[in-house]
Order: C-alpha cells, then structure tokens, then sequence
C-alpha cells in the first residue's frame, strides 16, 4: 500500500504520541500504536501495522532507555531475568499471531484494550517505599511473568509494558520508577523480536517505520523531562490515559464488528 506525504506526516505525529506516553508512563503507549496506524495513517493491513508497530515501539522504547539508564534507574540484574524467557515468549506469540486473520487479529486486540483500560481504572497501585533486593526466590516468579509478558508482547506487535511494569513490581518489590525504566530494557527486546519475525515475511512498512519513530524520538525527549516533574499527577495522567485506551478499544470493535 503506497501512503501519501499527509499519513506519513500522521505516523509521524503518531509517533510523537506514543513516544511521550511510553517515556512518561513506561507503559501502555504502545498499545496505542497499532490503532493510530490503522484509523490515523489509514494501514488497512493488519499484520503491516503490527510489524510496523513493533519496529517503532522498539526504536523508541531504545531512546527512553537510553535517557532513564542515564539517571540510573534502571535494575539490569532483573531486566535480563525478564527477558531470557521473555524473547522466547514474543517468538512464540509472533508466529502464531503471523497466522491468524487480520481482522480476528484486531478484533482480539481491541478486546485487549478494553481490559486493560478497566485494569487501569481500578488504580490497583504499590506503595512507592516498595525495596528491591536481588534474591533467588524471586527468579522463578520473574522468569515466569517475563515469559507470559513476551508472548502477548509478539502476539499482538505491543511493548508489553503494562504488563511488564505491574508484573516487576509483583515478583521484584521494585519501586514503581524503577519498574518503569527497568521495562524499558524488556520492551526493547520483545519488539525486536517481535519485528524480526514479522520482517521475514516481508511485513514491515520501513518508511513509516522510520517516521514514527522520529516522531517517536521527539516525543520520548520532553516526555523524560517530565516525568519527574509530574510525578504527584501520575494517578491522574493513568486515568486519563485509561480512558483514552478504553475509547479507542471500544471504537475499534465496533468498527471491525459493524464492517
């Protein structure tokens, strides 16, 4: 599918949102990817978005990691624990993913969004004194939630993020800033995976890839320089946040189940 120079400049725009989200809240703006390449640039093949997708969610997710490593909040012990299995997970769930139809494909995903907004609006959160302490009765626990977190990761093109940072909390007792930048490092490695299967099969939109995630790039800078500073509005940006994914979720079942 040729695009024209108004969707690239929307990928690139999309880019900047997903960007921004991802740096400031470490997950769930790559959920948003898939449908702002769909209903925003206008892809109609549900696989190119995916892969593409995960190309961009990949690159950006690289930037933010760069700028939260900087400051030192990441946890490199327990990202590497997460994504030992976590890369066999997002192979797994890619290949099966690859095999599905495109629009069973997306009507699962946008069933995902919705439960994952409704997760968020229930503001389950941990305490922010949570400490962290490299212990072996943690690995299994985060070798498992790692390997869970990269097959939905590969099947549906995402980051995992959502998934990632509650399931570090859970398994580690890392504090939430942590868990954020930590995530990073797993995100990176579940879109990689995720795309390198999918551009096998040809799948990947490598210019629009290569516009969102300079968008991308823009967005992850001013959202790093402001994370800390709106940290005491964390729970509100969450909700609204939240909302957002469930309006989109449900907009997009309805559109898939009406067409």
């Amino acid at each position: 599918m040729a695009l024209d120079l108004f969707q690239y400049g929307m990928g690139s725009l999309s880019g900047a949102l997903v960007g921004f989200t991802l740096a400031l809240l470490g997950g769930g703006g790559s959920i948003l990817a898939i449908p702002l390449l769909v209903h925003a640039v206008g892809l109609t093949d549900a696989h190119t978005a995916i892969a593409t997708s995960a190309v961009a969610v990949a690159a950006n997710a690289l930037i933010s990691l760069v700028m939260h490593a900087r400051r030192g909040t990441v946890i490199w012990r327990y990202a590497g624990l997460y994504c030992a299995t976590g890369v066999f997970g997002a192979l797994l769930g890619a290949s099966i993913g690859k095999m599905l139809d495109g629009k069973h494909l997306l009507l699962y995903f946008s069933g995902l969004m919705i439960a994952i907004a409704i997760l968020m609006l229930r503001r389950i959160s941990v305490a922010s004194e949570n400490t962290c302490v490299f212990e072996r009765r943690n690995t299994t626990k985060v070798l498992a939630i790692g390997g869970g977190s990269g097959v939905v990761s590969g099947f549906f093109g995402i980051g995992g993020g959502f998934l990632i940072v509650p399931g570090l909390v859970f398994s580690t007792g890392m504090p939430t800033i942590n868990a954020v930048s930590t995530s990073l490092v797993a995100i990176v490695a579940f879109g990689s995976t995720t795309a390198a299967t999918y551009s096998i099969s040809g799948l990947v939109d490598w210019p629009l890839a290569a516009v969102f995630i300079a968008g991308g790039a823009v967005g992850a800078v001013l959202g790093c320089n402001l994370v800390h500073r709106l940290r005491p509005y964390q729970s509100a940006l969450n909700s609204v946040f939240a909302g957002a994914i469930l309006i989109f979720g449900i907009a997009m079942a309805w559109s898939i189940l009406l067409g």
